[in-house]
């Protein structure tokens, strides 16, 4: 864990007339900043280009002008949801003093109206009404998202790549399949090295040639295909690499990848996903966990109604897909373990 938090509220007191509080909206080319600014009688709204050092001139300018005003600033916190620009704005903030943090878009709630306004001016009025209950220590306004250090953000990446090329293969046979079944073939094993050697002598149902056109498709698609199987067993000849290469001590993240490996019906795959998207973070707690991977319940309970909605699916997905893989694995390779039980 680059750093450890109450993610569900501050536990420092906020101390309004000594703080800057800010919050960003942000966009690929324009951000809108709105403050609080103590001495201030307006909530003052700026847009930027996407530039950060301009952000931080915006920030140091108002604490200069808040300072002018009377009010002596001890704090600037800043906040704006986790989205696709990553966690990179608030590490570079952090750098030069600035306090930020990283809100998960999920956990603001929103108008329930079906067509309610949006814009960004009414999108920073509202994560400036969380942010702001989140300092004071409030729960349920909003869950900000540990700060992860570049390091830990690039150990993901090889078990995140797998994943999506793994599915890029499925979509491959898939649409291979598919092809194939336009003209009755359902016996073409794609599993075979000499699949694409094996599609010239192919015939359909009515004993006829594939047409030139479909042949060629599918040997642009075959080509992918194995293009897709090729970089997949890189990263796991790497990861295996990675694992053997590493020193042989008990601490460390390769050391839990091998020990979780150890385990029946746990992979390298799945050590490796639970020890950088579970462990690394410092969720080691069952309910923690369970809260992060959305596997609570979601229970609907008004008056005399009671009923239970099943999982909440509001956290990681992809962790939540690995733990439910890994309950099904513990029913078929340990029956008779005592989790299982």
């Amino acid at each position: 864990m680059s750093q450890s938090f109450d993610a569900s509220r501050s536990l420092t007191a906020l101390e309004q007339d000594s703080t800057v509080v800010a919050v960003i909206e942000m966009s690929k080319a324009k951000w809108l900043v709105a403050a609080l600014v103590p001495g201030f009688k307006r909530q003052p709204l700026k847009k930027l280009d996407a530039d950060a050092p301009a952000l931080l001139k915006l920030l140091q300018r108002w604490r200069d002008e808040a300072g002018q005003a009377g009010p002596t600033i001890k704090r600037i916190a800043v906040a704006y949801e986790a989205a696709g620009d990553g966690f990179w704005l608030a590490r570079w903030l952090r750098t030069r003093g600035i306090e930020t943090y990283a809100i998960h878009p999920a956990s603001v709630a929103v108008s329930r109206e079906q067509r309610r306004a949006k814009t960004d001016r009414l999108d920073t009025e509202l994560l400036m009404r969380a942010f702001l209950g989140w300092l004071r220590g409030e729960k349920r306004h909003c869950t900000m998202a540990a700060i992860p250090t570049i390091a830990e953000e690039d150990t993901r990446r090889p078990n995140r790549e797998r994943e999506s090329l793994v599915g890029e293969q499925s979509r491959l046979i898939n649409r291979i399949k598919a092809v194939l079944a336009r003209f009755g073939i359902r016996s073409f094993r794609l599993s075979l090295r000499q699949a694409e050697a094996r599609l010239a002598n192919i015939r359909t149902a009515e004993g006829t040639p594939l047409p030139d056109n479909t042949r060629a498709e599918l040997q642009r698609l075959l080509e992918r295909l194995s293009l897709v199987r090729e970089q997949i067993r890189a990263i796991e000849q790497e990861r295996l690499r990675q694992l053997a290469a590493a020193p042989a001590r008990r601490e460390g993240p390769h050391a839990m990848v091998r020990l979780i490996a150890r385990i029946i019906g746990v992979g390298v795959e799945t050590a490796d996903m639970l020890v950088h998207e579970i462990l690394s973070r410092g969720l080691r707690d069952r309910r923690a966990v369970a809260r992060y991977a959305g596997l609570t319940g979601s229970p609907d309970e008004s008056g005399k109604r009671r009923r239970e909605k099943g999982l909440a699916r509001a956290g990681n997905a992809r962790v939540r897909r690995g733990m439910i893989q890994l309950a099904w694995r513990f029913l078929r390779f340990q029956k008779d373990s005592d989790l299982a039980q």
